[in-house]
């Protein structure tokens, strides 16, 4: 199986995985709150079918060679999400349904040339239309978390983490960083990988999935630990999650 293929069929597994949670959520949960901070799940459900439309946008301009933005400004994506934030629980399934089959259709149907083509995010850089389809398995994967219906970063699979772990080094912020060294362990204890010269700061550790949820904001790091003893774990760096890495290839490298 090619790497390209690899991730699409990820991403339908990941998306079936979102439908499942969001079809047991009754209408007052729907409008409960959500992990995100003056988002109701509502808000979080919405959001994560306008994402799919606007990833649609960005197959349409690798497609056609014509630029389609992939929200016509930051202002009508977030008016688009508050429009629908208050739909009953049925009505954010059916849309959240329609919305992923219609980037699977736009996925099925892009040439393969297409694939290698520059498109752009509401945040620069450009990037291979390729990237589209990791850019919403982050989409799915950090929103299914936050809305906090039983889907934690446990949950994640292997392959996510490895991806957005990679991802997150690729555009590490070291002049902003808070800490000087990440070590990643197994569940006994033992070292897999360590990033060194990160920044200033402690040298923090913890496991794939636990440094991952704290990085992007998804736990509080009570599962990270400062190696040296007695010293707080410090706020994670301000890691730009929607920014793509500025050195992509124009085809999947084989670590996606």
């Amino acid at each position: 199986m090619t790497v390209l293929a690899a991730v699409r069929e990820e991403l339908a597994e990941e998306t079936a995985r979102l439908l499942a949670t969001a079809a047991a959520l009754t209408d007052s949960e729907v409008r409960a709150p959500s992990r995100l901070p003056g988002w109701t799940r509502g808000h979080v459900l919405t959001h994560l079918a306008r994402n799919a439309d606007s990833h649609v946008n960005l197959l349409t301009w690798a497609r056609t060679g014509v630029e389609t933005p992939q929200y016509p400004s930051p202002e009508a994506r977030e008016a688009g999400i508050e429009a629908g934030a208050a739909r009953p629980a049925a009505e954010q399934v059916a849309d959240l349904r329609d919305s992923a089959a219609r980037l699977d259709r736009a996925v099925r149907e892009l040439p393969p040339d297409a694939w290698r083509a520059p498109v752009g995010g509401l945040r620069p850089p450009r990037h291979p239309a390729w990237y589209c389809l990791v850019r919403r398995l982050r989409e799915v994967g950090m929103h299914h978390v936050d809305l906090d219906a039983g889907y934690g970063p446990a949950d994640w699979t292997d392959a996510f983490v490895a991806r957005e772990l990679r991802d997150c080094l690729r555009t590490w912020p070291r002049d902003r960083s808070t800490i000087g060294a990440a070590r990643f362990v197994g569940p006994g204890g033992e070292t897999l990988e360590e990033w060194p010269d990160l920044g200033d700061g402690p040298v923090v550790t913890g496991t794939p999935a636990d440094m991952l949820a704290w990085l992007t904001g998804r736990s509080e790091g009570d599962r990270v630990r400062v190696v040296t003893e007695g010293r707080p774990v410090p706020p994670p760096p301000p890691w730009l999650t929607g920014v793509a890495p500025a050195d992509l290839p124009a085809t999947p490298p084989k670590d996606y």
